[in-house]
């Protein structure tokens, strides 16, 4: 779990520091703060954090946040959430660019689409009629064509390319 701001380092540029640690494997970092600013929010993802939650949140929450990006779903907070769709949306579409999923094979397209949307390997493995092993295949091998350290920079792209609309 990361703050933004802490003493000695800035929690953004020491989240984008720690992946990966060779010894730690992939290190998957929650972000707890009080900034739901965007700016903070896009820098965190940027920097590699897998989670972006606001203090306020109930113990059971923050519980079954940190199993949830430590099993490699990404999560943000409902009110962190609601930013980043409004300012996907505010993008003008001119500057959508959908060359990235031309890597990627139609059944990697609605995996990503599924991510995009905000479901976990599960999820999409059901409504795909597919394993939830063969969906977490898919999503690997995305990760690796893409260039991606994880899912929360997979849904960013969804919006990104055009493949998931806010609205």
């Amino acid at each position: 779990m990361m703050d933004i701001r802490m003493p000695q380092m800035d929690g953004l540029e020491a989240t984008g520091r720690s992946s990966p640690i060779p010894t730690c494997g992939s290190v998957k970092v929650l972000v707890l703060t009080t900034f739901d600013e965007g700016e903070h929010v896009f820098e965190a993802i940027r920097s590699g954090a897998a989670g972006y939650l606001l203090k306020d949140v109930s113990p059971p929450d923050l519980r079954r946040a940190i199993r949830t990006v430590a099993a490699g779903d990404p999560l943000l907070a409902p009110s962190v959430t609601r930013t980043v769709m409004q300012a996907v949306a505010a993008q003008p579409h001119a500057t959508l660019d959908a060359a990235p999923l031309r890597r990627l094979t139609d059944r990697e397209r609605e995996m990503l689409a599924g991510i995009g949307r905000g479901l976990a390997n599960d999820e999409i493995a059901r409504e795909l009629f597919i394993s939830p092993a063969t969906a977490r295949t898919y999503v690997s091998r995305m990760l690796i064509k893409l260039g991606s350290r994880d899912r929360a920079r997979l849904v960013v792209l969804a919006y990104q390319t055009g493949l998931v609309n806010p609205r």
